[in-house]
């Protein structure tokens, strides 16, 4: 792929990264437990009926300063203790108001770093969903992980409690890359790792990585990426690093370094996604990839891929997100709950027997059609129009009228080649799947007024 530098610099602007639709800054006070548990208890005549489990841990040894996460740099056990304690006691809370007959699709742990925590919290933990929902035939059960933490004994614990994905934060190869963002080195070899978890039948490897960070040069990232591709991972991810200094006061430093230009930034990532399509992987949205058998290359095949703030599903395992632990977002048919941030709020809440929300938004049907609509764009690279009116009993007039888009846009989008145009709507191009967070924003009738803070689209 050859990215365009007169399109980079002129799409290259505030975008939401539509994770969501609204985007997480249009959340509102919440301002009633009683109708948090009421939102709770209406997801179960929705769909769909799987149920997915967010696990926050925000607790790290030390922070990276690239970091953009919900993070408590740590080591007071008790601490720890306490929030693992107080996790059991919200699931205690969310198990009455799922309806049982529903089933877990997917777990996944996010941080923070989830594999910082002592092994026997994370039994504890899982034990404590074995017993009291029941699962779908082989869910997916995945977890964060940081290699500076990981061993093999913690890792072969994790694989007999259930584990079948593992996402390892590689974020770099090059030594000098990770001193300055202040990154651990792994404790264990990548690929002895890699090999490692292998040995284990049906586990499967993730590599993330980061690109835009100081010290990273074309040459040495071409480097990183070639040994992540001939270490053969299931999927990559290869993230666009966000610089939001205003949200996240320690990125601030980075700049004494020199952040990669612009022009940097489009090669290394034409770099990565050139050794990885060659390679054998697929592109999957903006800047993940899976081999060729994998269930999400399958399922972008057939347009039937699926997001959320966890990453890319399938129908299998898409469910309705409930989320434990500070900052966790629930995804529901129709509602965003957010946990409060702060930790001492956090117990105190559940304490009170209380969910411990801060932030929700209650969705209209109108923008039920426009994530559908953003979702189908940013996962599939296609967007039909009768698909989505069929879909929610509306005329394909009405989709045109709801999301305010612009035909014109769209033209300009097809002249400069980032979609074609059909009879019944668009499809995404090579060069148009890198501007898919602002040909989703066309659609997006917010975004005609914007006054929210975002970080850049590329």
């Amino acid at each position: 792929m050859n990215i365009n530098k007169a399109l980079f610099d002129k799409y290259n602007l505030p975008t939401p990264r539509y994770t969501s639709y609204p985007p997480a800054n249009y959340f509102t006070e919440s301002t009633s437990n009683e109708q948090n548990v009421e939102a709770f208890k209406t997801s179960n005549n929705e769909n769909p009926q799987n149920v997915s489990i967010y696990i926050h841990i925000p607790f790290c040894a030390h922070l990276c300063l690239y970091c953009g996460c919900n993070t408590k740099i740590t080591k007071d056990k008790e601490q720890i203790k306490a929030y693992v304690d107080t996790l059991l006691k919200e699931i205690d809370l969310l198990r009455p108001v799922i309806d049982k007959n529903r089933k877990i699709s997917q777990i996944h742990w996010g941080g923070g770093t989830p594999n910082y925590l002592p092994i026997e919290y994370i039994i504890k933990i899982m034990n404590k969903f074995y017993d009291n929902f029941d699962f779908i035939d082989s869910p997916e059960i995945a977890m964060e992980c940081h290699p500076a933490h990981l061993t093999k004994e913690y890792t072969k614990e994790l694989v007999n409690v259930g584990f079948n994905r593992l996402s390892l934060g590689v974020q770099d190869f090059s030594d000098k890359v990770l001193e300055t963002v202040q990154r651990e080195k792994a404790k264990i070899p990548i690929g002895e790792m890699i090999d490692y978890i292998r040995s284990f039948e049906g586990v499967s490897v993730n590599l993330d990585f980061i690109y835009g960070l100081p010290f990273q040069d074309e040459e040495k990232y071409i480097q990183t990426i070639t040994k992540a591709a001939e270490l053969s991972p299931d999927r990559l991810a290869v993230f666009s690093y966000a610089h939001v200094p205003w949200l996240k006061k320690p990125q601030k430093k980075l700049e004494q370094y020199g952040l990669p230009s612009v022009d940097k930034k489009i090669r290394l990532f034409q770099a990565a996604y050139k050794i990885l399509t060659e390679s054998g992987y697929t592109s999957i949205g903006l800047d993940h990839f899976a081999k060729e058998d994998d269930e999400l290359t399958i399922a972008l095949k057939n347009k039937k891929l699926h997001r959320n703030f966890q990453g890319y599903s399938t129908v299998k395992t898409t469910g309705q997100v409930y989320a434990l632990g500070v900052s966790g977002i629930s995804q529901l048919e129709s509602a965003y709950l957010q946990n409060t941030k702060n930790i001492k709020d956090y117990i105190k809440s559940i304490e009170e027997g209380k969910f411990p929300i801060e932030k929700v938004y209650f969705l209209n049907k109108n923008e039920k059609i426009i994530r559908a609509i953003i979702e189908s764009i940013m996962c599939n690279m296609y967007l039909s129009y009768s698909e989505i009116a069929k879909q929610f009993n509306v005329s394909v007039n009405d989709v045109f009228e709801i999301t305010k888009v612009d035909k014109n846009d769209l033209k300009v989008f097809e002249q400069e080649g980032l979609i074609t145009i059909n009879d019944d709507g668009i499809e995404l191009t090579k060069q148009g799947q890198f501007f898919m967070r602002n040909i989703a924003a066309a659609f997006d009738p917010n975004m005609k007024d914007n006054k929210k803070s975002f970080s850049k689209s590329l």
